[in-house]
C-alpha cells in the first residue's frame, strides 16, 4: 500500500536546501494603510515593462481594516507560477506586527533585509536567519521630501535591489497616477532617492531583462475569470460582494457595460444565485461569483438549476474554511461541496483553472459548457490566483460565444424535457409563440408537467445525468505533461508549485507524469485511463486537510494502482521544495519496494 504524506504548516526539517533560480523573490510588509500593496502593485507593473515575468501574491491578516501587510513577489526572465521557497529581500515599510509573517516570509543566509531605523528592533525570528539587516531611516526620508509616500521609497529601493530601471518604476508610478502634479513629482523624487539609497547594500545579482514585452499582460485571476465570462457570452451577472471574489465583480462590472450587460448586487447569495437563474431562464448567459460560505447558500439554487436545466455559472473563489475561516488566505477546501454537494442525484459541471492565465480559457470554458449542456457550472478558482497579479503571455483567445439550443415558434408537439439520445433538449425562450413550458423544481414528464411517476423521475435522472457523461470535451479536460511510470494528479493553484517540483525531481534523475485536471466533474473515465496508460504508481498533490481530491478520484475513478497523497492545508502556500522532496522520497520508496519485491 502505498504511504500517505503529510507536512505541517511551517516544517522545514528534511527538506532539500533551496535550489538556485533564476530571479528573485521580494517582500515588501508593513501595517495595513502603508501602501506596501501599492508598490508591490507597481514593482509589477514596472517588471513588466523591463521584460521581466513575475507573480505577486497579497497576504495581510484577518482585520477589516488595518493589521499587518505585505506583498510577496518572484520576479524572474521566464513565467512564474508559484512563489519560491525563500525570499531575497524583505523590505519592512515598519515592524508593526511583521512577525506574524515569519512562515510566510522565510528568509535564508543569503537573504537581505532593510528595515526603518526608527521602526523598533528586528524580529528574532528573522534574526535567527542569518539574514543581512541594514536600517536605513525611511520615515525621516520621506518626510525630507514633501508630499512624498514611505511606500514610493520602498519601490525605488526594491526596484534597484531587482535591477529595474529608473524608467520603468517612473513609468509605472506616471500611468496609475490620479492625484496632483506636485504630489506626482514628489513621489517621483522618494522613487529615484530610494534607489540611491539601495546603492552598494546588495549583493544579490540583478535579474537579467527578457525581450521585448509585446503580448504580455499583466492581470489578476479575478480579472481573468471575469474577461474569460465575458468571452463565453455572459452578459448578466447577481453577485453579493465577499472576499476573495468580490475583485471579480469590480472587473465586471463596467466591462458588462461596454458589451451590453449588466451587473446587479443582491442582497444576499441565495438572491443572487435566484437571479442568475431567472435571467438565463430568460435567455441571457448568466453568472456569480462567491466564495466558500456563499456556495453553501447558494446549494438550493444551484439543485433548481439542475432540475430546470437552465445554464448557470458559479465561480467560487476558495478560502481556508471552514464557516468563516480565513478569507484572506487560500485553501482548495471546496471541493468536495462541489462536486458532491447538492442533494438528491444532480450531476453539475465542475471545472478548475491551473493557472492565473488559465482563468481566462477555463471560465469561458465553463460558459459555453454551462449552454451548451443546459447544466450550472461551479468554477473552483481560489485566493491565490483570485487575487494574485501575473505577467503572462496574452493567452490564447479562441472564439467566444455561448451556443444554447433553443426552439423555433410554433413547433408542434414541443416538448421541452424531451428524452433525447444526447440527453440535450431544445429550450423555448419566454415569449416565444407556441412553445410555452414551466420551469420549477419539481420532477416532470417530458413535456413539463410535475409528476412524482417512478417512470418519468427515471427517465429524468437518466437524462440529467447521460447529457454530461456523452460529451466530447476533448483534450481540454487536462493538461498531461511528461510519460514514465510515475504519475502526480493535482489542479487548481497547485499547479504551479507541482509543476516546478517535477522539474526539479526530473534534473535530480526521477521522471514524473504530471496529470493537471480541468474538468472536475463529470469523470470521463477514457480519458483517465489513456493519461494513466503504463503508470504504476500514482500521487495526488492538493493544498487541503483532508486529501478531497484524493478521496473523490478514489470513489470515482479506476485507477491503476492506490495513489498515495501529499496534502496539507492553507494557509501557507504550497513550495516547490517541500513537494520536490515528497516526490523523490516516493519515487525511493518506489524503487525500492520494486527491488524488494
Amino acid at each position: 500500500m502505498d504511504a500517505s504524506v503529510h507536512t505541517r504548516a511551517g516544517q522545514s526539517a528534511d527538506r532539500p536546501p533551496p535550489q538556485a533560480q533564476a530571479g528573485l523573490s521580494i517582500a515588501i510588509a508593513g501595517s495595513g494603510g502603508s501602501g506596501v500593496m501599492t508598490a508591490g502593485t507597481l514593482l509589477l507593473e514596472a517588471a513588466a515593462q523591463a521584460g521581466l515575468y513575475g507573480l505577486m501574491v497579497r497576504t495581510s491578516g484577518p482585520q477589516i481594516r488595518g493589521g499587518e501587510a505585505a506583498a510577496l513577489l518572484r520576479l524572474a526572465p521566464t513565467p512564474v507560477e508559484s512563489l519560491d521557497d525563500r525570499f531575497d529581500l524583505l523590505l519592512a515599510v515598519d515592524w508593526q506586527n511583521i512577525h506574524r509573517f515569519a512562515d510566510e516570509i522565510p528568509l535564508h543566509a543569503g537573504s537581505l533585509l532593510i528595515g526603518d531605523a526608527e521602526g523598533g528592533e528586528v524580529p528574532e525570528v528573522f534574526v535567527r536567519t542569518g539574514a543581512k539587516t541594514v536600517a536605513l531611516p525611511l520615515k525621516k526620508m520621506a518626510k525630507g521630501l514633501a508630499g512624498s509616500w514611505i511606500n514610493m521609497l520602498a519601490l525605488g529601493i526594491a526596484g534597484a535591489v531587482v535591477g529595474i530601471p529608473v524608467e520603468a518604476l517612473e513609468g509605472a508610478v506616471r500611468r496609475g497616477w490620479k492625484r496632483p502634479e506636485a504630489a506626482l513629482l514628489a513621489n517621483l523624487a522618494a522613487v529615484r532617492e530610494g534607489m540611491a539609497a539601495a546603492e552598494g547594500l546588495s549583493s544579490l545579482p540583478k535579474i537579467k531583462a527578457g525581450p521585448a514585452t509585446e503580448g504580455r499582460w499583466v492581470l489578476s485571476g479575478n480579472e481573468g475569470a471575469g474577461y474569460g465570462a465575458l468571452r463565453g457570452g455572459v452578459r448578466f451577472v447577481a453577485a453579493y460582494p465577499i472576499t476573495p471574489a468580490t475583485e471579480l465583480l469590480e472587473w465586471m462590472a463596467p466591462a458588462l457595460q461596454k458589451v451590453g450587460g449588466t451587473l446587479l448586487q443582491a442582497e444576499d447569495e441565495l438572491a443572487s444565485v435566484n437571479m442568475i437563474i431567472g435571467a438565463s431562464y430568460g435567455g441571457v448567459p448568466s453568472l456569480t461569483a462567491t466564495a466558500g460560505p456563499g456556495l453553501a447558500l447558494m446549494t438550493e439554487g444551484i439543485g433548481l438549476a439542475v432540475a430546470a436545466e437552465v445554464p448557470i455559472v458559479v465561480v467560487d473563489v476558495m478560502r481556508g474554511g471552514p464557516s468563516t475561516g480565513i478569507p484572506a488566505k487560500s485553501e482548495q477546501s471546496d471541493l468536495s461541496f462541489a462536486v458532491s454537494g447538492l442533494h438528491g442525484d444532480a450531476p453539475r459541471l465542475v471545472l478548475a483553472p491551473s493557472s492565473i492565465s488559465d482563468c481566462v480559457a477555463t471560465t469561458q470554458w465553463a460558459v459555453e459548457l454551462a449552454e451548451t449542456l443546459q447544466a450550472p457550472a461551479i468554477v473552483l478558482s481560489d485566493q491565490f490566483m483570485g487575487q494574485s497579479r501575473a505577467i503572462v503571455q496574452k493567452p490564447a483567445l479562441r472564439p467566444g460565444g455561448a451556443q444554447r439550443l433553443t426552439v423555433e415558434a410554433g413547433t408542434p408537439e414541443y416538448k421541452r424535457y424531451r428524452d433525447t439520445e444526447s440527453g440535450v433538449s431544445p429550450m423555448a425562450i419566454p415569449g416565444t409563440p407556441g412553445v410555452v413550458y414551466t420551469a420549477d423544481g419539481l420532477e416532470h414528464t417530458e413535456g413539463a408537467i410535475p409528476s412524482s411517476q417512478a417512470r418519468d423521475h427515471t427517465i429524468q435522472l437518466d437524462k440529467r445525468e447521460r447529457k454530461l457523461l456523452r460529451h466530447d470535451y476533448g483534450s481540454r479536460w487536462a493538461d498531461v505533461e511528461g510519460d514514465g511510470p510515475l504519475a502526480v494528479i493535482t489542479f487548481g493553484s497547485a499547479t504551479g508549485p507541482v509543476r516546478e517540483a517535477v522539474r526539479r525531481a526530473a534534473a535530480q534523475g526521477v521522471a514524473v507524469r504530471l496529470i493537471v485536471l480541468r474538468l472536475l466533474a463529470p469523470v470521463q473515465q477514457a480519458a483517465y485511463d489513456a493519461a494513466l496508460a503504463g503508470v504504476v504508481r500514482v500521487m495526488v498533490i492538493e493544498q487541503n486537510h483532508g486529501a478531497q481530491l484524493l478521496r473523490y478520484l478514489r470513489g470515482m475513478v479506476d485507477l491503476p494502482c492506490r495513489p498515495a497523497s501529499f496534502h496539507r492545508p492553507g494557509p501557507l502556500p504550497l513550495r516547490p521544495a517541500e513537494v520536490c522532496a515528497a516526490l523523490l522520497e516516493w519515487a525511493g520508496a518506489t524503487i525500492q519496494a520494486k527491488e524488494t519485491a
